[in-house]
């Protein structure tokens, strides 16, 4: 396993970001730059597994998959490391998955960055055709669905403790943050 903290600062093409392999940091590639995240939080990685068992059960039964972390192509030289994400099929050996098989993407709200999953993630996800996102701040303590209409993200729906967030795409669940934050 290689740390991508003692990457050079260059330009990385895709094939040189592909040939890193795994790393004990979140690395994703943006027009030919590294951005390099720590492992999240504790409190961001509960959220992430409790959102991934409370939908299970939707996600099977509408024959899709979920997963955390996966690496996704927006477009080439574009790869994004959503949270948690929904897609149809994939192939398990594959290191990259392009942005065709993703149904939903959800990236929990980082306190140190929140303009880039509210605001920067959303545009590229949008302009990558990803019909729906999910952000969760949990700070806040909101959970906000977005659908994509046209090249854009509309608010679909949006949640907090006690008023539970309803999906009927891409799969049919109702979920209340309460039950996914993490205890206080």
């Amino acid at each position: 396993m290689t740390s991508a903290l003692h990457l050079a600062k260059r330009t990385w093409t895709e094939s040189e970001y592909l040939a890193i392999g795994e790393t004990p940091e979140r690395i994703e590639l943006f027009d030919g730059s590294l951005h390099v995240s720590p492992i999240p939080t504790g409190g961001h990685q509960h959220i992430a597994s409790e959102l991934q068992a409370a939908m299970r059960d939707a996600v099977r039964h509408a024959g899709l998959y979920s997963f955390q972390g996966l690496n996704i192509r927006l477009r080439p030289g574009h790869i994004r490391v959503p949270d948690f994400l929904i897609t149809t099929t994939i192939d398990y050996q594959e290191s990259v998955y392009d942005v065709g098989v993703v149904r939903l993407a959800c990236e929990i709200v980082s306190p140190s960055n929140p303009a880039t999953d509210k605001l920067h993630k959303m545009h590229y996800y949008a302009e990558a055709g990803i019909p729906w996102y999910l952000v969760i701040d949990p700070r806040a303590e909101t959970f906000h669905l977005y659908q994509l209409n046209g090249n854009r993200y509309a608010e679909h729906a949006s949640a907090s403790p006690g008023k539970p967030l309803e999906l009927i795409e891409p799969v049919a669940v109702t979920i209340d943050p309460a039950d996914l934050l993490p205890p206080s």
